[in-house]
């Protein structure tokens, strides 16, 4: 039987203070009101106020991280305290809950995708039609071109009367013949497979439906400014094309085999069977978002760093945090990763990759296996990218 419990606190109490460990619960309010604000710049945003009925903690909680925020008691506040063990029950008792969490998550996350895109690349993410054209010609032009034959395709579909229509007509019709794209439409079966370098979906195409990756890695990315902006690079069991299924708005980001690639669809219908009868599916999904939103917190401080090898050294460190290797004390791993995709992570311009590169590889917590990255000390490199971020800064 569920059990949960009350707490409160004074008016101008903390409830809980950014960069604390303590992430074993996250709270409801029941009463009163509580501001919740960032002292690290991260967001350029005024504080947030929340009341009644809304969440506190829950993506440090459910993603294992410390807090991302800290949060003050406006007034006398009375909290409902879950444990993270308690939320798999909570689904089955008040389904509305779980749902109210990941739309939550689903549109914070389209805010810090909007942020990360201006904080990177000095630009805001195109949610116009267009940028389905604008994809096509940047894959095409760089020889991926699976990639730039799916998006010709979705950009003669939706935009039929569309400016570069005939342009795009005549790409598709050259490429399709000799391109391994897949999927130009939703097929029927739930359970697909993807040839590498294939896309799964284009940004700002429509969609209802999420994935789980049931076998190889999915790489999440966007085109702006006449270069790709790799957001994450997901794994067997990870989920993705959840904020589109939760908003009902078109994809906020690419998704792209990053090898070959067996996926699950999960459609609108079977999504909601899911949430009534799956509580621990739910969980591992919202334990998911709750992941990625902190990576983006940290990926949006990566971009207020200056130095690149630093900035390089701490996107790294970010990995190794995500994995949560720093558990493993001081063993060394090796990253699916090469130098070429870190570089593309923290945005930093082509023509100075190759004397970054050179300079990152004088680490000697960092060597090439096989062209992919390895750390050889995952808990030194987090505490040396911790120590330079805050002498550069």
């Amino acid at each position: 039987m569920l059990q949960l419990s009350f707490v409160s606190y004074k008016k101008g109490s903390y409830i809980f203070i950014e960069g604390d460990s303590d992430n074993s619960r996250f709270y409801i309010i029941k009463t009163g009101h509580a501001q919740v604000f960032t002292s690290t710049g991260v967001l350029d945003q005024k504080p947030i106020i929340y009341g009644p009925g809304d969440f506190l903690g829950v993506i440090p909680c459910m993603s294992g991280h410390s807090q991302i925020e800290s949060a003050i008691a406006l007034t006398d506040v009375v909290l409902i305290s879950v444990r993270k063990d308690q939320y798999p029950e909570l689904i089955v008792k008040n389904t509305p809950v779980a749902l109210k969490i990941m739309k939550t998550f689903a549109n914070h996350t389209r805010t810090l995708n909007e942020i990360l895109m201006k904080e990177s690349s000095n630009t805001t993410a195109s949610d116009t039609l267009v940028q389905l054209f604008n994809a096509a010609q940047f894959y095409d032009k760089n020889g991926k071109l699976n990639l730039a034959t799916y998006c010709y395709y979705q950009y003669l579909k939706y935009c039929p009367d569309g400016e570069f229509f005939e342009t795009a007509k005549n790409r598709f019709a050259r490429l399709k013949p000799i391109t391994q794209a897949v999927y130009f439409e939703t097929p029927k079966e739930t359970v697909r497979k993807y040839p590498k370098d294939t896309m799964i979906f284009c940004e700002n195409q429509e969609g209802r439906e999420m994935f789980i990756i049931q076998q190889g890695q999915v790489k999440i990315s966007k085109v702006v400014k006449n270069q790709e902006l790799i957001l994450a690079v997901l794994k067997k069991g990870d989920f993705f094309g959840e904020m589109a299924l939760l908003e009902n708005k078109p994809r906020s980001a690419s998704a792209i085999a990053h090898d070959d690639c067996v996926l699950m669809s999960v459609n609108a219908e079977n999504f909601n069977q899911l949430v009534a009868t799956q509580p621990q599916l739910v969980g591992r999904l919202t334990t998911t978002l709750a992941d990625r939103l902190w990576s983006m917190y940290r990926q949006i401080a990566n971009t207020r760093i200056v130095d690149p090898v630093c900035k390089l050294l701490d996107m790294l460190a970010l990995q190794v945090e995500k994995e949560k290797l720093i558990e493993n004390g001081n063993k060394s791993y090796q990253f699916d990763l090469t130098i070429g995709d870190l570089m593309n992570m923290c945005s930093i311009p082509q023509m100075e990759q190759r004397g970054v590169a050179e300079k990152f590889k004088q680490s000697s917590l960092i060597k090439l296996t096989d062209s992919k990255v390895t750390v050889t000390n995952c808990k030194e490199l987090v505490h040396m990218a911790a120590s330079l971020k805050k002498k550069k800064n």
